[in-house]
């Protein structure tokens, strides 16, 4: 199966916490003091919302639930000769994944997925590091 993946930039969490719930009619399955994550099957959305990422929609996605999903949307983009960047497994959003990255022709970035396990930090090894992780590949 595939979900559409949506990560927005949020200036206070708790609003934003509630917002969403409201919206959406449902809790968050994962909350942190800076993250928040919903996993909806109506939509069939993967929401995550961050103060650690830009305000706004800083990039969507497609996540898949066996590597041979990703390999086929990999293949889909190699097809396509899109360029691409496969960042490999990596530590980003309080998960353990495996991830590919390329840019719209607006420039947005989407990234193709498998979440491999939950992590108890955002990115680092230490839960004080500050920095995002989500297409960092990209914009470095």
């Amino acid at each position: 199966m595939k979900r559409l993946h949506i990560h927005i930039g949020v200036e206070d969490i708790s609003q934003s916490i509630e917002f969403y719930s409201a919206l959406f009619n449902a809790k968050p399955v994962k909350v942190k003091p800076d993250y928040a994550k919903w996993m909806l099957d109506d939509p069939n959305i993967n929401l995550a919302i961050s103060t650690r990422v830009k305000k706004g929609i800083d990039h969507l996605g497609i996540q898949v639930d066996k590597e041979s999903e990703l390999e086929s949307v990999r293949e889909r983009i190699k097809e396509a000769d899109i360029s691409s960047f496969n960042e490999g497994e990596t530590n980003c959003c309080y998960a353990r994944s495996d991830k590919s990255w390329v840019i719209d022709p607006a420039g947005i970035p989407w990234e193709a997925y498998q979440t491999l396990k939950d992590i108890q930090y955002f990115s680092a090894s230490s839960a004080s590091e500050s920095k995002a992780c989500c297409n960092q590949a990209l914009t470095a």
